[in-house]
């Protein structure tokens, strides 16, 4: 195709924005995200597609932190940015001049770990968790997203994995609802397993930041763990295990080429993925995910700014069809 698309990664803390053409993906164009109002923000998103195209552009692709109706790129709900029943599609369509098209971010995420550094497509089934403060996911099937009814499929964090239903099934309370796997696996989770770690050994190096007086992280706990301290490692383990049963459903479900392990999380590296790894094989059906590979993701921080670009990509092919 020729021509430039160019790909937006709207965070609740930044925007990143990068153009794609012949198969390269260009610098990144990078500000703070304004939060003050949906007008203000909107503004931001022309004026850094301004700055970050270069020639003839064809489209623009965003990946957002929102639950987003696809055929309209309404997002109905947002997560840390003022975009909540905001049609961004088509005012930024309006201002632009361009198609836009508008996605879940963890969705364009999993898009851009289908396809390889040279933004080949590897893999045409394919289940992304990104685990960072919460537990998103993306899901992609047959080669192309995969999205459900209302735009929302691929929550992957409120499937529920540990609630005990040996009396009465208990009341929902509120999201993210205990059991549900970002109860249990997200950063926050793990925030809280590094704070019983300090306080069951003080003499541990999350125990002397306890002592202190400062706060005990999950970061903490990863560079703990990565430096040789037992106890953290053991934190991060039970992580990754509580990570495999979240990932062993994926695999019963979709029976996928490949899961993909994603967000702030992949920092802790074979901490984190091996236990996952070894929890989720316990937890699948015989002679379900034969073909199943479970990994980190490739793409690290510009996976959702490649993901965005791949996603108008599809849909201008899409169009031409």
């Amino acid at each position: 195709m020729s021509g430039q698309v160019l790909g937006i990664d709207l965070g609740g803390t930044k925007v990143v924005a990068a153009g794609l053409r012949d198969r390269a993906l260009g610098e990144s164009v990078i500000e703070p995200t304004e939060t003050s109002s949906s007008d203000a923000l909107i503004a931001q998103l022309v004026g850094i597609v301004q700055r970050a195209r270069s020639g003839d552009l064809r489209a623009v692709g965003i990946g957002t932190p929102s639950v987003v109706d696809f055929e309209s790129g309404r997002a109905v709900s947002s997560v840390n940015v003022p975009l909540a029943d905001v049609p961004l599609r088509a005012l930024l369509g309006d201002r632009l001049g361009v198609p836009v098209f508008v996605d879940n971010d963890a969705t364009v995420a999993a898009l851009a770990e289908a396809h390889d550094e040279q933004f080949r497509p590897t893999a045409r089934n394919l289940i992304m968790f990104t685990v960072g403060t919460g537990v998103g996911g993306g899901i992609v099937l047959g080669g192309r997203i995969y999205r459900g009814a209302t735009g929302a499929a691929g929550e992957l964090g409120h499937m529920i994995v540990g609630m005990d239903l040996a009396g009465s099934v208990p009341a929902p309370m509120r999201f993210p609802q205990p059991g549900s796997l970002e109860f249990a696996a997200s950063g926050h989770a793990l925030d809280a397993l590094a704070t019983q770690a300090a306080g069951r050994h003080p003499r541990s190096p999350l125990g002397r930041l306890r002592a202190e007086g400062r706060p005990v992280l999950g970061a903490d706990a990863v560079e703990a763990a990565q430096a040789g301290d037992p106890a953290a490692a053991r934190m991060v383990e039970l992580w990754g295990q509580r990570l495999g049963i979240g990932i062993a459903n994926a695999i019963n479900t979709f029976d996928p080429e490949e899961v993909v392990i994603g967000g702030g999380a992949a920092r802790a590296g074979d901490l984190l993925l091996m236990p996952a790894k070894r929890v989720a094989v316990q937890y699948t059906l015989p002679g379900v995910g034969r073909r199943t590979t479970i990994r980190l993701a490739r793409h690290g921080v510009r996976s959702g700014v490649l993901g965005a670009a791949l996603l108008a990509v599809h849909e201008l092919e899409e169009v031409r069809r």
